[in-house]
């Protein structure tokens, strides 16, 4: 199987870069974060006018009609951006809640497990409810993904048999008698799993970068510190898991197979985290500090970790998975 990313491919990640870097550079970014703005309407607007979350509905139904592949590669971009909002949860909501495709609606999702919502105070609706539950605010490690703890049932899910987008045979289970007070993002889980492994692989590359540029940059006894053997292991440890990761996602993209869509997400998470741990190990002291932007990598690491799939649920699915092989 070749894994080796098409001409076409290339050329979409390319223009999902320049489009990031010239709407949402590091100075949108941090006036954003100055300003508490996790999600920017006109922004969203544009996103969904270039296609961004219609993707991946067919040419039909007015969406681009692109795969999962070409799908994480845009996640990747907007992951190294530091893109904020419910990218993952509107981009899922195309074809199914009427403008999340254009980007005139802000879609959220229960992807956090239990009561806490992020994006709840911004959102028009929620993935697998009828409407968006009312919440408490709640305070959040990262500046840009405001979280709501629900305060109450979740108002009625949508009918049974509604599908999924890209998955028109996914159907969502009837409530029962007595109703998980959260909708299940369940027929959504994989999916969501991926393309937020891909917002962690973005964002691991892009502190490989910061990491490498600041060590060529900064001297320390006459000499760049990056000419330092330790140095030189902290980047090279960061550039191999977050290869790696990267890896396991575009593999996982064009397989679909849900063990390795828990295997990359676990990966993935692992080079964000670890990798902005290290990146700020390079940056020294300075790296702690509010100007520099390695601080909200690691930060926006660590909630995504807790999204659509956490460790510990990936490592139970692989578990299962490699003991139903066995047996």
């Amino acid at each position: 199987m070749d894994f080796r990313l098409t001409g076409e491919q290339r050329d979409l990640r390319a223009g999902v870069r320049d489009l990031l870097a010239g709407r949402y550079g590091r100075e949108a970014l941090r006036a954003s974060v100055e300003a508490g703005v996790a999600v920017d309407r006109r922004l969203w607007r544009e996103l969904g006018e270039a296609g961004f979350f219609s993707l991946r509905l067919p040419e039909a139904d007015g969406g681009v009609g692109l795969g999962l592949p070409e799908a994480v590669l845009v996640f990747e971009e907007a992951g190294r951006a530091l893109l904020p909002g419910p990218l993952v949860a509107t981009h899922l909501a195309a074809g199914v809640v009427p403008g999340a495709a254009s980007g005139t609606t802000v879609v959220t999702a229960f992807d956090l497990g239990g009561p806490l919502v992020a994006h709840l105070g911004e959102a028009d609706a929620a993935l697998g409810a009828s409407a968006p539950p009312e919440g408490e605010p709640v305070r959040s490690v990262d500046p840009l993904t405001p979280l709501h703890r629900v305060t109450g049932p979740a108002p009625d899910r949508p009918a049974p048999g509604h599908p999924a987008p890209g998955r028109p045979d996914a159907g969502r289970p009837a409530p029962g008698p007595d109703p998980a007070p959260y909708p299940d993002p369940a027929p959504y889980r994989d999916e969501g799993a991926l393309l937020t492994a891909a917002l962690q692989v973005g964002s691991a590359l892009r502190t490989v970068e910061l990491a490498v540029d600041h060590a060529g940059r900064r001297e320390q006894f006459g000499q760049p510190i990056g000419a330092f053997q330790a140095v030189k292991h902290l980047c090279a440890g960061m550039l191999v898991r977050a290869e790696v990761a990267r890896t396991a996602v575009y593999a996982a993209a064009v397989t679909g197979d849900a063990a390795e869509i828990a295997a990359a997400k676990l990966l993935a998470d692992e080079a964000a985290v670890q990798g902005a741990r290290d990146c700020l190990q390079v940056y020294g002291g300075m790296g702690f500090t509010w100007e520099a932007d390695v601080h909200l990598h690691l930060k926006r690491a660590w909630v995504r970790a807790e999204q659509w799939r956490t460790a510990a649920q990936a490592e139970e699915l692989l578990a299962a998975d490699l003991l139903g092989a066995v047996g």
